[in-house]
């Protein structure tokens, strides 16, 4: 890939990594406010199965098909016919989106009780627990009008390759949840009212504010929104046709992570236990792989558009072992240092050691579908810029398929720890699906170049590995007490000993991909 543009898309991955570190961090601090009021109490079990159905709704028919669909069709208008059909399209968009998704939110409230009893059958012998279940999801549903309007934003201005905006507008719904459920939940308790409530109540919120950010950005490049919606449309269509079978790829995690939501109900806290852990093996996966990918897309559409397959092989190859750079050792130090982390975190009021314990030991088994998880990122919008929605949703079928069965016996044998594993190798059997077969179609995908690189890089990543994991455990003898600078100073020095042990190894290996992100962190601090 020509210098220029690799420095170009970096350069944009950057900027999307600062915007989605920050989004990441608030969404940290949002998840630690939850688990100081709630812990892993019945409380957060029944938020994190009825926050599941809209979050699974939301990749079905929002962001996951937008970003896989949407982009790719609205760059090629933008090249071929111009800005005002490319915006005509986008109208008619976001005006199909509100249309299914009202529909959809209209029907699930409807039904919420016996999807709810269904779903989270493990909470009938708490009929309170599955009650506030029933309704935390109807309070919750209506979150997905606004995150699709949200993510049909986002699809336009990265099609114009303003990244930036749309990337932070996370951030916003986060700052907006937490303030929510930081002055709601006392005011709740306070006046006799069920304070889970202030967490539904602050995803609404969060989702009116994803819009609100990115509007003025959406004026600002031209755009007009017109109520117009013709089913005819040949771009509508497109989209529509990718969409489809593309949603239910997108949405491969999620349904997993459904399923696993759903065993996990037999056990108290595993729900939510399962959920924060989640949350944390996706932080590295936001950060690093959503921004090398939402950088390419674009570029990746256009090379399609051009019938380009060398440089859309480079560039699928450039981020492929990007993405390995910032994954595999991410793997490694959540797998070593996953106690600590979770303790320094959100061990504080009704998150107690027992929730310490029930978290981190989710977290190291989901730990190993990172790679998984980056890898579907990048190589999955790939098929959709081919125009090949097939594809994606078939491999997406086979891992769910494989999810399944590794949650029933895996489940069997370890609790819900399991159904976490499970899901980290369903990951993985995906992403080495899709890889084989986008090799395929692109003639490659640079495949020595990408192994030598990937080698390597498990090479640092294992010496990272045992350099944090022993610091950290020397440092817990020297700073025993309970206290939170004392936890900070163990985890910290063991991350600090990683980083510092990844930096030589990269050094001695000749890592090209180290010295790069290294690089580009440079010039963006200079920006």
């Amino acid at each position: 890939m020509r210098a220029g543009v690799s420095n170009r898309l970096a350069r944009s991955a950057g900027l999307i990594g600062l915007a989605t570190l920050a989004s990441r961090i608030l969404g940290l601090a949002r998840d630690v406010i939850q688990g100081s009021y709630f812990g892993t109490l019945a409380a957060a079990d029944a938020f994190g199965v009825a926050s599941r159905m809209p979050a699974l709704l939301r990749d079905l028919f929002a962001e996951g098909a937008m970003s896989a669909a949407f982009v790719p069709t609205f760059t090629r208008h933008l090249r071929r016919e111009g800005q005002a059909a490319a915006f005509r399209l986008a109208s008619q968009v976001i005006n199909g989106l509100i249309l299914v998704t009202v529909v959809l939110v209209v029907a699930g409230i409807v039904l919420a009780q016996p999807l709810v009893g269904y779903y989270a059958s493990g909470f009938a012998d708490t009929p309170e627990k599955l009650q506030l279940t029933v309704t935390l999801t109807r309070l919750c549903l209506p979150f997905l009008i606004l995150v699709a309007v949200a993510a049909a934003c986002m699809g336009i201005l990265n099609g114009l390759h303003r990244f930036f905006v749309p990337a932070l507008s996370p951030a916003l719904y986060n700052v907006m949840f937490i303030v929510t459920t930081i002055v709601l939940t006392p005011a709740f308790i306070q006046r006799g009212v069920e304070p889970a409530l202030a967490l539904g109540l602050g995803m609404l919120v969060g989702g009116v504010a994803q819009v609100a950010v990115q509007w003025p950005a959406l004026r600002a490049a031209g755009y007009r929104h017109q109520w117009v919606l013709n089913p005819r449309d040949r771009g509508l269509r497109e989209i529509l046709l990718l969409m489809g079978p593309g949603s239910i790829g997108a949405a491969a995690a999620q349904v997993n992570l459904m399923v696993n939501t759903s065993l996990a109900t037999a056990q108290d806290g595993a729900p939510s236990a399962l959920q924060y852990a989640f949350r944390l093996m996706y932080m590295p996966i936001g950060i690093f792989s959503v921004s090398v990918a939402t950088a390419v897309l674009p570029d990746l559409a256009r090379h399609a558009a051009d019938h380009d397959r060398e440089r859309m092989r480079s560039t699928l190859s450039w981020a492929l072992r990007l993405m390995l750079m910032l994954s595999v050792p991410a793997t490694a130090g959540l797998m070593v240092l996953a106690h600590p982390i979770v303790e320094l975190i959100f061990q504080r009021g009704h998150f107690d050691a027992r929730s310490t314990a029930l978290v981190a030991s989710a977290l190291i088994c989901y730990a190993p579908g990172i790679v998984g998880y980056s890898v579907v990122k990048i190589v999955s919008p790939t098929f959709y810029a081919l125009q090949d929605a097939r594809t994606p949703i078939v491999t997406s079928l086979a891992a769910v398929v494989v999810n399944l069965v590794l949650n029933l016996s895996l489940n069997a044998a370890m609790g819900f720890q399991g159904l976490a594993l499970g899901t980290a190798i369903a990951a993985n059997v995906n992403a080495a699906l899709l890889l084989l077969l986008i090799a395929r179609r692109t003639d490659g995908v640079e495949a020595k170049r990408v192994m030598v690189s990937l080698v390597k890089i498990a090479a640092a990543s294992v010496l990272m590995a045992g350099a944090a994991w022993w610091t950290e455990r020397q440092l817990h003898v020297w700073f025993a007490t309970p206290t939170l600078v004392a936890r900070l100073v163990r985890v910290l020095g063991g991350i600090g000993a990683g980083v510092g042990t990844l930096a030589l190894a990269a050094w001695v290996l000749h890592i090209e991909e180290f010295r790069q992100a290294l690089g580009r962190i440079g010039v963006i601090l200079k920006r």
